[in-house]
This record gives C-alpha cells, sequence and structure tokens, in this order.
C-alpha cells in the first residue's frame, strides 16, 4: 500500500513526510524544494493479539511496541502542484505522473493561510486555504479527464464496432493509474453517462474523471501549520472538506520524535501528551521550544500526524489488520515465531484472498482456514475481521 503526500509547494509536505518517516530529505520555505519524489516508511498502529492470548509475539514485518503493532505503510512525497499543472505548468507533469503510484492520498494544506496559491509565503490569514483544497482536486480531475478524452471518438467507436463494453474501455485507458473495474463501475453508476459514448460532452467527461477519481485515488486533506490557525479556521476547513480533515503540526511532530530520540522527552507517535525526561538537560531555549511544543500539542490533543496515516489507512482504504499462521494452537509460522506477520488487507477480504495474498501456491491449493480465535474451521468465503488471527490449510 502506498500513501501519497500532496499539495501545493511550500505548506510543509516534505516536513509532514520526514516527520512520519524519520527520513531525511531537503526541507526550505520556498517553492519545489522536492524536485524527485521522496519514499519512506511510516507505520499505523493496531492492536497486537498477544495480549488477548497472554503469550508474547516475535514480530517478523511490523514491530510491536507494548502490546501495539505497528505495521508499515510507504509513503511518496512528491513535488509540489500550482494550479494549471494538469497542462504541465510547474512540476505538474512529474507530480502527476509520480500519483499513479498512489492508494490514497493526504492532501497536505496551510492551514495558517500564509502561503499563496502558488504557495509564495505571504502574511498568515491573508490566503483562504478552502481555495487549496478545491484547485488540487480539479488539477487531478483535468488530468485524468486529459487521459479519457484523448483519441477518445476513436477508441469509442473502435469499441462499439468490436462490441467492447464501454467501463472496459474506460478501465484500459486508466490502467497505469491504478484504476480497476469496480472503480470505474462505481462511477458510472454515480454519473449515468449516456449510453451512446460518442455523445458525451466534456463536462460529461469532467464528471466521470471526478467520480473515478474519488474511487481511485481517495483524498482526505492534512490541516497543517494548524497552530497557527484559530478553532473557527479549522472548523471551516474540516467543513470544506466534508469532515475528512485533520488539523495537523508537522513541524511538531518532527520536533518530538527528535527529542525522544535523543531522550529529552517520552513521546509515542499519536498520544496527546509527552513527558520530559531530565529537565536537567535542557538549555532555557529548549525549555521554552519544550513549553510551547506542550502547549501545541495540548490544545489540538496531538500533532495529527499519526491520526492522519490510520485515517487514510482505515477509513479512506477501508483496511483492517490480520494475522495469519501456520499453527492456530501456538500461533505460530513455520519457524515457531510467535504471530510472526500483520498484513493489512481491504474489509471484505475473505480467508482464500488472504491465502493468495500470503503466497499464490496456498491460494491455489486452498483447503480452508481456521479461526485461532474461536477455533472454528472456516470456508473460502469467510470474511475476514480486523485482528483475525488466521491458519490456512492447504493441500501440500
Amino acid at each position: 500500500m502506498q500513501i501519497g503526500i500532496v499539495g501545493k509547494p511550500n505548506v510543509g509536505k516534505s516536513t509532514f513526510f520526514c516527520a512520519a518517516t524519520m527520513a531525511t530529505v531537503d526541507i526550505a520555505s520556498y517553492p519545489f524544494t522536492t524536485i524527485e519524489a521522496n519514499r519512506g516508511v511510516a507505520y499505523v498502529r493496531g492492536k497486537c493479539p498477544h495480549v488477548d492470548f497472554n503469550t508474547q509475539c516475535v514480530p517478523g514485518n511490523a514491530a510491536c511496541e507494548n502490546g501495539t503493532r505497528m505495521v508499515p505503510v510507504e509513503l511518496l512525497d512528491v513535488a509540489g502542484l500550482v494550479p494549471d499543472a494538469w497542462q504541465g505548468r510547474g512540476l505538474g507533469n512529474q507530480f502527476l505522473d509520480d500519483l499513479r503510484q498512489a492508494d490514497a492520498l493526504i492532501h497536505v494544506v496551510d492551514a495558517s493561510g500564509s502561503t499563496d496559491i502558488e504557495g509564495a509565503p505571504v502574511p498568515p490569514g491573508s490566503h483562504d486555504p478552502v481555495e487549496d483544497i478545491k484547485f488540487l482536486e480539479r488539477e487531478i480531475d483535468m488530468w485524468i479527464r486529459g487521459i479519457l478524452e484523448k483519441g477518445w471518438d476513436r477508441a469509442a467507436r473502435q469499441a462499439h464496432l468490436q462490441g467492447k463494453n464501454i467501463e472496459i474501455l474506460l478501465q484500459e485507458r486508466l490502467t497505469g493509474l491504478g484504476v480497476t473495474p469496480a472503480h470505474v463501475n462505481a462511477a458510472m453508476r454515480d454519473i449515468s453517462p449516456p449510453d451512446n459514448p460518442l455523445n458525451w460532452s466534456p463536462e460529461i467527461m469532467l464528471q466521470l474523471a471526478r467520480a473515478i477519481r474519488r474511487y481511485a485515488k481517495p483524498m482526505m486533506i492534512a490541516l497543517n501549520k494548524a497552530d497557527m490557525a484559530d478553532d473557527d479556521t479549522l472548523a471551516r476547513l474540516a467543513e470544506a472538506a466534508n469532515g475528512l480533515a485533520v488539523p495537523t503540526q508537522a513541524e511538531s511532530e518532527l520536533a518530538l520524535k527528535l527529542a525522544a530520540r535523543s531522550k529529552l522527552v517520552d513521546y509515542m507517535p499519536g498520544d496527546g501528551k509527552f513527558n520530559v525526561t531530565d529537565s536537567s538537560r535542557l538549555s532555557s531555549e529548549q525549555r521554552k521550544a519544550i513549553e510551547q511544543l506542550h502547549d501545541n500539542v495540548a490544545r489540538l490533543q496531538g500533532t495529527g500526524v499519526q491520526k492522519c496515516l490510520e485515517t487514510a489507512a482505515f477509513q479512506l482504504l477501508d483496511l483492517i489488520i490480520v494475522y495469519p499462521v501456520e499453527d492456530e494452537t501456538r500461533l505460530t509460522d513455520h519457524n515457531g515465531r510467535v504471530l510472526p506477520d500483520a498484513f493489512m488487507v481491504q474489509k471484505g477480504t475473505t480467508a482464500k484472498e488472504l491465502a493468495y495474498k500470503v503466497h499464490t501456491d496456498l491460494g491455489d491449493n486452498f483447503i480452508r482456514a481456521i479461526n485461532a480465535r474461536t477455533h472454528r474451521t472456516v470456508g473460502n468465503d469467510y470474511v475476514l475481521e480486523d485482528g483475525d488471527v488466521i491458519t490456512i490449510v492447504s493441500r501440500k
């Protein structure tokens, strides 16, 4: 799974990325600091089953910290987007090409209103961030429409002569964006365009592109620099984002993680508070900075960075965490490791589909599965639940 960190230049995308992954990237207060996409690994949290089973896990792909499983997700920090990027302006072509790989998007918006639509610094509050929320959606919509419209009449005529379903034609044209038949079918149901695709107007194509984007590239808003915005502004922006927005303080998160690495504070990402471990080690400047961090974190009940990641994973992408094991009685793999791996799968995934995710041979030779929590045998159509511990039984 890959989550794209997107937005106009100079809003804190790279700071958000660095705070989430602790990767070293260029951060500066001028547009287009990010040229090449940055990649890194962040984590989302889930309750480790070892707590319920009163045992101790031996993690493989996802660390466990005090009963919390830290499941890795890949983040992609791409170049800033400016108006008319879909026409190649700025670094638009590169941005949109990088965007193809993302399963979901976190749109970082400067909630303080201290950067204009181009990403240039302006006095705080002088720019309305609502404009940023709307413009980025439109840029992606126009980009998708452009892909659909290129040679559309000829492709639609050929599809009609060949008796090809129009949904298949749409999906084929957008395969490189990670668009699936399910995305296209859902968009077509929403729009209900005219039966003859040769009669689709530019507005119909834009509506279709918008609907496909909502399904194929679901997006949430990170209201960054929230410590510099008042509560009324944050509420107004959340409403403009249809409620799918999280106030964030990427700089505060990064500062706290660096302080925790130096053992100056005790902080767990996602917590709404932190503790100073040894105040005698702090300089007067550090004490002042820590006090400011404390006030900011207390006001917003956290920095929001971890909450953003988990909202993207568990709400936008509708994922759950499951734990495949080879021995359901000891909860081990073939090497004897207890609860070694955590898999994130979409809600609605079946036991047999999980088998294929673990290994193709397991899926091909699937017989049944065993739910280690209930000790019951389940069939290939058993729908997995969050936190399930599952053994796959297959033909040897």
